[in-house]
């Protein structure tokens, strides 16, 4: 027999992971405020291949406008400086012994604008895959009825139920782009 609770919790799962993503992908927007998650996607040339620069250096926040990079291996020092030059982020840093210091300069208009459009990439982003939960939720739903595990009022009931979910993980993903539209507009 057919679980409903069984099929929500799936359900919810996979689009709080479409979530999650969404606010991982958000942090590493830069909004003119410092933030160690805005360096997190950063991978840097050592040890023969490409590793998250997490994996060769600790990130701090000493100060709102500046994130500092501690390199465990000296020898990585302008790897790491490099990796965050080339990364795409708009930053220029400069080491100081073992530490590299990553200023956060003040963000131009013509940059609060790609910042919001990013944004506004990502929550489609994380609509899509919040859709695509539904789908297959839906197919779960009707694969029940073929079986005879459910009645034609179950389905209508299961559908409703699966529906209200994506509503309101499109509202929270909505709710969150709004948030992050605000914050980068009043830095």
């Amino acid at each position: 027999m057919a679980d409903q609770n069984a099929l929500t919790e799936d359900l919810t799962r996979r689009m709080d992971g479409a979530l999650e993503t969404l606010r991982r992908d958000f942090a590493g927007l830069r909004s003119g405020r410092a933030s160690p998650a805005l360096l997190e996607p950063v991978r840097v040339e050592a040890y023969g291949g490409e590793v998250p620069l997490t994996q060769v250096g600790s990130i701090a926040v000493p100060e709102a406008r500046m994130l500092t990079v501690q390199v465990w291996d000296r020898t990585l020092v302008g790897a790491v400086e490099r990796a965050i030059r080339d990364a795409g982020l708009g930053l220029n840093p400069g080491s100081d012994g073992q530490t590299v210091r990553v200023p956060i300069p003040m963000l131009t208009q013509e940059r609060r604008l790609e910042l919001a459009k990013a944004a506004g990439r990502y929550a489609e982003n994380a609509k899509i895959a919040v859709r695509g939960v539904r789908r297959d939720g839906m197919d779960q739903v009707k694969g029940f009825e073929k079986k005879g595990e459910i009645s034609e009022d179950d389905v209508k009931d299961w559908s409703d139920v699966v529906q209200k979910l994506t509503d309101s993980y499109v509202k929270r993903i909505d709710e969150s782009l709004a948030d992050k539209d605000r914050e980068i507009k009043q830095v």
